[in-house]
């Protein structure tokens, strides 16, 4: 029988979640999973709308890097020809475009793919019985795979929410022995209360905490405290809604923040018959909590490897137990004095190192080191791939020379814009600016080169728009 750690990141996936490497994937960027599984729990009050916005909903174009010829990815809008081409000249074989019948800004692909009568008949008459490869599992991918007649490559929405819990982190880490975070899981107002004065305690001595929902993603459901006072006012906040509701209900886990030297993500792939293959480690780069991108290779000693290495097999064998099958990107740090938590939360789903890992196979030469980071921009106008690379030049990544920025996501560029055809015309779709944001992959060989490249590109890109 074929072992997963013997095979390309992708045969490994493949095989682990459908086993059978020759199974085709019908692939789906529902990168916010998240907010699905946040519905009905009661964590950290927010304010405004929860709807995810059109930048981040674009990011569904991130699950193109991750098939072949024989695979499907649904998206909201037909990629720009010009960046297709640029990824076929690239040597990767890409899947079949399934395009939705909107793009609405606010939602997510799931939804329009739902919403979409033609789609939903086009994916009932695929042959070779495909299976959904989501980012993440969710109720509403279900409910696709039963309307277009698809088996789920991921295990049920109920196990891949549970499992995607931060109480469930922090309990899992605990009951395996893996040293955690000094904090409190708490699954009542009651549990919360007795949690912040503990809490208390240690912002006297100048520490700071974290209140932090159990499904909160990249920077979002989450209050950061240096004072008592902010937390006086969180929970004045939760008490009110309890008793306007009459549900006491909480799902947030409380958190003393370590003394961090550096953010890293470790990559593992679990497999339908409980294996384990480790993937791979990167730092992880941040900025108030918000994934800004990674460096690979993370820069560790053997023993810090070592011991991230062993922790996933740990994480990954209690996940197989509790019916969990399929990628898994893990959150820790390295701190100050050199020692790791090696277990911040699990993120049991597709991580955004899931969608560089292929492209990496194919494309960066062994050696090189590769940052991979966000360009924010607001912009007047949208912007043409072909536009891009003109712009790029030379600092563009090709094949032939091993260097360069590239580009791993391109609907996120010019997704404020309304029109579906302004890539291709660089028309604005309206008179109004709007946020566009540039995905690329730094490659160089070594660390000064990329950050001579980051200051080539920032300036090159300031041609479309100001920096955000």
């Amino acid at each position: 029988m074929t072992d997963i750690r013997s095979l390309d990141f992708m045969s490994g996936v493949r095989l682990g979640c459908t086993g059978d490497m020759s199974t085709p994937l019908v692939l789906l960027g529902n990168v916010e999973v998240e907010r699905e599984w946040a519905h009905g729990e009661s964590g950290v009050p927010t304010v405004g709308d929860n709807a995810p916005s059109a930048v981040v909903a674009r990011m569904d174009e991130l699950a193109l890097l991750l098939g072949g010829v024989d695979d499907h990815v649904i998206l909201k809008t037909a990629p720009d020809p010009g960046y297709l081409d640029y990824l076929r000249g690239l040597g990767l074989a890409l899947p079949q475009v399934e395009v939705t019948d909107q793009c609405r800004p606010a939602v997510t692909v799931t939804h329009e793919a739902l919403d979409s009568e033609q789609l939903i008949k086009r994916l009932r008459a695929l042959e070779g019985a495909p299976r959904l490869l989501p980012h993440g599992m969710s109720e509403a991918e279900e409910e696709l795979c039963r309307r277009a007649g698809l088996e789920p490559a991921l295990p049920s929405a109920a196990v891949s929410k549970r499992v995607n819990s931060k109480i469930y982190s922090r309990r899992a880490a605990a009951e395996l022995g893996i040293p955690l975070a000094e904090g409190w899981e708490c699954e009542s107002v009651a549990a919360f209360e007795a949690a912040l004065e503990k809490a208390a305690a240690h912002l006297a001595e100048g520490r700071t905490v974290g209140v932090k929902d159990a499904y909160g993603v990249s920077g979002k459901g989450i209050v950061v405290a240096d004072r008592v006072r902010r937390l006086e006012q969180l929970t004045r906040m939760i008490r009110r809604r309890a008793e306007r509701t009459g549900d006491d209900r909480l799902s947030v886990v409380v958190e003393v923040w370590a003394d961090k030297a550096a953010d890293l993500n470790y990559h593992f792939t679990v497999g339908r018959d409980g294996s384990v293959r480790f993937d791979f480690v990167k730092e992880a780069l941040t900025d108030g909590g918000v994934h800004k991108g990674h460096r690979f290779p993370a820069r560790l000693t053997p023993e810090q490897v070592a011991e991230i290495e062993d922790t996933a097999h740990r994480i990954g064998g209690r996940l197989a137990e509790d019916g969990y099958h399929g990628p898994v990107g893990v959150d820790a740090i390295v701190c100050g004095d050199g020692s790791l938590l090696p277990l911040l939360e699990i993120n049991a789903r597709n991580n955004m190192s899931t969608y560089q890992t292929r492209v990496q196979e194919t494309c960066v030469p062994a050696g090189s080191v590769m940052v991979a980071r966000q360009y924010d921009l607001r912009m007047p106008a949208p912007v043409g791939f072909a536009r891009l690379a003109d712009a790029l030049g030379d600092a563009l990544f090709r094949r032939e020379t091993g260097r360069g920025a590239l580009v791993n996501n391109y609907a996120t560029v010019n997704a404020g814009f309304a029109a579906t055809d302004a890539p291709a015309t660089d028309k604005p779709a309206t008179d109004t600016p709007a946020d566009g944001r540039f995905y690329l992959m730094l490659v160089a060989a070594v660390q000064a080169e990329v950050d001579a490249l980051d200051a080539t590109v920032a300036d090159r890109l300031a041609e479309f728009g100001e920096p955000r």
